[in-house]
């Protein structure tokens, strides 16, 4: 339990960071397009949860599966969280902390 809490500072506080960037948002605000690609906010951050389980599943050695994608984009933060928590409780190594955050911080500047 000690490595991965200890580590999960840098991704996790980026996690805070974006959570309350976006967590007052209300569907509108979400639908509204990202600063860069062709993509919704919304398609943005549920990308980031992705990436994150995804990140989290290569950690574990285990096969990656399709985080689903809730109508409702109010939902957005507390996936992001929920995959935040389940990468941190893997004990993942620095460069794994290290590209989370390099994603959330790429996806908080595109919003």
């Amino acid at each position: 339990m000690g490595g991965g809490g200890g580590g999960g500072g840098g991704g996790g506080g980026g996690v805070e960071l974006l959570v309350r960037q976006v967590g007052h948002w209300q569907q509108g605000r979400w639908s509204a397009a990202a600063s860069v690609g062709n993509v919704s906010r919304a398609d943005l951050v549920h990308r980031l949860v992705q990436d994150i389980a995804d990140l989290t599943a290569d950690v574990e050695g285990k096969p990656r599966r399709a985080v689903p994608r809730l109508d409702n984009h109010l939902a957005l933060p507390d996936q992001l969280r929920v995959v935040t928590a389940d990468l941190l409780a893997v004990d993942p190594s620095e460069e794994a902390l290290a590209r989370a955050a390099a994603e959330v911080a790429t996806t908080r500047a595109a919003l």
